[in-house]
Formats: structure tokens, C-alpha cells, sequence
């Protein structure tokens, strides 16, 4: 299939499976249009996962009750999930990263993780037809509703990490909501493949408050994950601006921001992986790009 054609099937693909999806991005600015769910200040976190390692115990084992009335439990993960065997990170590495090491051929391809299946599919096939593996920061309701995704994104050989619970702004919310949003999000990243990932990522900021980087700190979560380079994809404005804002900003070592969620991000990510092999650079997962 050619580049072009490849393309507009994407293109097709997403549009489809895309048409009224709200625009929801993280910028400092506030500028996304999705719907702000009601936080809930009485919900209270259960506490952060065990040990301050990314990887958490799998979920307690036991015999399922039998009465009618009584939920089964969460499945517990198919197999040996990769969060549980991620390379050590190197010593002296900031409490926020934005960029890797400017002096490989690596950069990382992050996702904030919530959209349709179809068209996240579609995404993570075409990465790994290239070669490339990227790191996506899963929103939690996002896994509630699409849970099979989280496999999906591990079995690709990707990096899955926490971007809180319901993508409300994280920075402005009192320490006991801000850190069920964390918490939560981490049990069912757990829940679903055995381990909480690796990263955290802050929703609707670039950068984590002070607060916030202390509370995913308790959660699990050493460093959280921010970018220098903003692709803007969550305002639509078509493919051909996604891949000029990634491709004019892009140097070795960088973190990238992009969405599941929005058709012109599908539509521009083989101009995307094209562009960064004609540089001699590599796609890679965030702990590649680090370790």
C-alpha cells in the first residue's frame, strides 16, 4: 500500500468512527471543548498501590462469591504484563521530564489516551508497521469503557501509563479529589494488566503543580511525564497542521503530545513516522528514550 494511500484509509477510518467526538486537549491555555465531568470531593482515594515501585501487586486473589447479588470480581491479567519488567531509569533524571537526551536519534510519540477503538487501533497498527512504539497515558474512564485497550497497548509493544481518572483540571482541585483522580486511575491501570505503568501525566497541564508531583509521588509515580513539543491536535485543525506543528518543533530526545480521539491525528501520523525516518529518527516508548 502507498504512503498516500495508506493514508486516506486512515483518514477514512477515523472520520468515520470519529464524527462529534469532543476535542479534548491539555494544554496550559484550557483551549479543549470536551465536557468537564462532575468532580466528586466525598470520593476518597484508597490509597496509593503498594511499594513506590511503577509496578503494584496483581489483584488479590480469592474465590468469587456465588450469591446473585454480589459483582465478580476484575479478571485478573492473561498474562505477565511488561509494566512489571520496565528497564531502571537512570539516576539524576528531573521530577518533571519534558525531553530526553539530545544527543541520540530517539524521540517519544506520547498519547492522551481516550477515543473510539476502531480508530486507536488504527493508530497503534500503523506505529508498529513502522517500526515505531509510543507511550499512551490512559484516562481512567476511558479504561472502564474500552478495557480490552490497555492489552491492546502492551501487546503492541508499547508503553501504558496514567493520565487520571476522569481528565478533570488536576492542578486547581483540593489534594483529597486531586488524589482519587491519581489513585484511581492507577487501580484500574493495575486492575488491567498488573502493574500502574510507569508514567504519570497531569490532565488539561502541561506541567504538574507542586501538589500534584507530590501526590503521584505517594501514588507510585517518581516522575511525571510533561513534553516539549505540542502538536495542538485536540484544537482539529487537520492533518497537514498536526504534522507541520510535530515536524517543525521535533529535535532528537523529544516528548511529542498527541491524542487518540481526533481524526487528523490518525490521518497525519504516517506523515508524522515518515518525516522523522527521513531525519534518522526513531519513535520509541518514553523509558527508551530515557534508559
Amino acid at each position: 500500500m502507498t504512503f498516500l494511500h495508506r493514508r486516506t484509509v486512515l483518514r477514512a477510518a477515523a472520520g468515520g468512527a470519529l464524527a462529534g467526538a469532543a476535542a479534548v486537549g491539555c494544554g496550559p491555555s484550557g483551549g479543549d471543548t470536551g465536557a468537564r465531568a462532575a468532580a466528586d470531593p466525598s470520593v476518597r482515594a484508597t490509597g496509593p498501590p503498594p511499594g513506590p515501585s511503577e509496578a503494584a501487586a496483581s489483584p488479590k486473589g480469592g474465590r468469587a462469591s456465588r450469591r446473585p447479588s454480589s459483582p465478580s470480581p476484575p479478571a485478573s491479567p492473561s498474562k505477565a504484563s511488561p509494566a512489571l519488567s520496565l528497564a531502571p531509569l537512570p539516576p539524576g533524571l528531573p521530577a518533571q521530564i519534558e525531553h530526553g537526551p539530545r544527543t541520540g536519534k530517539a524521540v517519544a510519540l506520547t498519547f492522551h489516551g481516550q477515543g473510539e477503538p476502531k480508530p486507536v487501533t488504527e493508530l497503534l497498527g500503523e506505529a508498529e508497521r513502522a517500526g515505531a512504539r509510543v507511550t499512551v497515558l490512559a484516562v481512567g474512564t476511558w479504561l472502564d469503557a474500552q478495557p480490552q485497550l490497555a492489552r491492546r497497548v502492551l501487546d503492541g509493544g508499547h508503553e501504558l501509563g496514567n493520565h487520571t481518572m476522569h481528565h478533570l483540571d488536576i492542578c486547581t482541585m483540593p489534594a483529597a479529589a486531586a488524589s482519587a483522580e491519581i489513585t484511581q486511575c492507577a487501580e484500574r491501570l493495575r486492575r488491567l494488566t498488573g502493574g500502574i505503568g510507569r508514567w504519570f501525566r497531569p490532565s488539561r497541564a502541561r506541567r504538574a503543580t507542586e501538589q500534584v508531583a507530590r501526590l503521584a509521588r505517594e501514588a507510585g509515580y517518581p516522575h511525571v511525564l510533561s513534553y516539549d513539543v505540542d502538536s495542538l491536535d485536540f484544537t482539529d485543525p487537520g492533518p497537514e497542521a498536526v504534522r507541520r506543528a510535530v515536524l517543525g518543533a521535533v529535535r532528537p530526545g523529544s516528548v511529542v503530545s498527541l491524542h487518540f480521539g481526533h481524526a487528523g491525528t490518525v490521518a497525519a501520523l504516517p506523515a508524522i513516522l515518515d518525516g522523522l525516518h527521513r531525519r534518522g529518527l526513531r519513535a520509541v516508548t518514553t523509558t527508551e528514550l530515557l534508559t
